[in-house]
């Protein structure tokens, strides 16, 4: 029983892991709907499994490394495929020049200020009710939910007819991550209105945005997360 209770958040992790790796096997073939669910589930097991942890007092260091190595995957490698996808049509030229390379590996840029990302934050012992810089699992819905309501619906097309605005992209994406604006974390330090502010209007406001523009709302929602977090960012502590 003592070994289920001290695992279980692991394998929660775990799980995360293995839905990032078929989401991102998903995308590589072109079926970028289970490439969506895999995301989806990443993010529900990445939240579940340290609400477990902290629930059966399973905490660990171990824990704390593979929650990391299994984000980097789910959060790190997959959006950075995606940007190497969007890319992908622009073969090696930019500027009207050709280069020696395809651009499309500038796509992992994201990747690799993720994994940055990750390590700055295993070490960070500040962040404990905010981010400091946009977390990977919302820089991915970004990311992917741009790819994903213009393979649906066809949106946002104006940045994937201009491999400028799409390097553009990859450069901002991976700036945030490492970026030194704190962020709005779902965590409650206490009960009171006031202090929750922030957070009642990151919530309201993303609700409301997704009701209206529903799937072209996803990757809006993280925008509208930056800016309210700028907004707050005096009362993030």
């Amino acid at each position: 029983m003592n070994f289920i209770k001290n695992n279980l958040a692991n394998a929660i992790t775990l799980g995360n892991l293995f839905s990032g790796c078929v989401g991102a096997v998903h995308l590589i073939l072109g079926d970028y709907q289970t490439t969506a669910i895999g995301i989806i589930l990443s993010l529900v097991l990445d939240f579940f499994d340290g609400f477990v942890a902290r629930a059966l007092k399973a905490n660990s260091n171990l824990g704390t490394q593979l929650d990391s190595l299994a984000d980097m995957v789910s959060f790190g490698f997959i959006p950075g495929l995606t940007m190497f996808k969007m890319l992908e049509p622009f073969g090696n030229e930019l500027f009207g020049l050709q280069l020696p390379f395809e651009i499309k590996y500038f796509g992992f840029l994201i990747t690799l200020f993720s994994c940055l990302r990750l390590a700055i934050f295993n070490l960070d012992e500040e962040q404990k009710y905010y981010f400091k810089g946009l977390n990977t699992p919302s820089n991915t819905i970004l990311i992917f939910g741009l790819f994903f309501a213009h393979k649906e619906l066809g949106s946002f097309s104006f940045l994937f007819e201009n491999e400028v605005y799409l390097l553009i992209l990859a450069v901002i994406s991976s700036w945030l991550l490492i970026s030194p604006i704190k962020m709005i974390a779902m965590k409650f330090k206490s009960m009171k209105l006031q202090d929750n502010y922030p957070k009642l209007a990151l919530l309201i406001g993303s609700i409301l945005i997704l009701a209206i523009f529903k799937i072209v709302g996803i990757p809006m929602v993280i925008l509208y997360y930056i800016v309210i977090s700028i907004i707050f960012q005096k009362q993030l502590k």
